[in-house]
């Protein structure tokens, strides 16, 4: 990609964020004081929070991969089910995956 590409991409990237924002900032108060946008609203991070962690376990550059570190996610997934301490799902998730990537190669 050229000089010239990459700024002008860049430039319309910064234009539709700055647009997506006034859209926001434009909405009728009226519109976003309704109960069931308020209930949306507070699910979109954690939407988007599960998203980015399923992109990142179960893809490597353009293509899809099943390694270790959808085990560590299944795992990591239990142990929170199953409410055990923040560090204890973290160390569990960790092994996990290392322990599939040490036997698979």
């Amino acid at each position: 990609m050229s000089g010239t590409a990459l700024w002008a991409a860049v430039l319309a990237g910064s234009l539709g964020c700055y647009l997506l924002k006034l859209t926001g900032l434009s909405v009728p108060a009226a519109w976003v004081e309704q109960p069931w946008v308020a209930r949306i609203v507070d699910f979109v991070p954690a939407a988007l929070l599960a998203a980015l962690v399923a992109v990142q376990a179960a893809t490597s550059g353009r293509g899809l991969v099943l390694d270790g570190r959808l085990v560590g996610l299944a795992v990591a997934a239990l142990a929170l089910a199953w409410r055990a301490p923040f560090i204890v799902v973290l160390l569990l998730a960790g092994a996990a995956g290392a322990l599939v990537h040490v036997v698979t190669g």
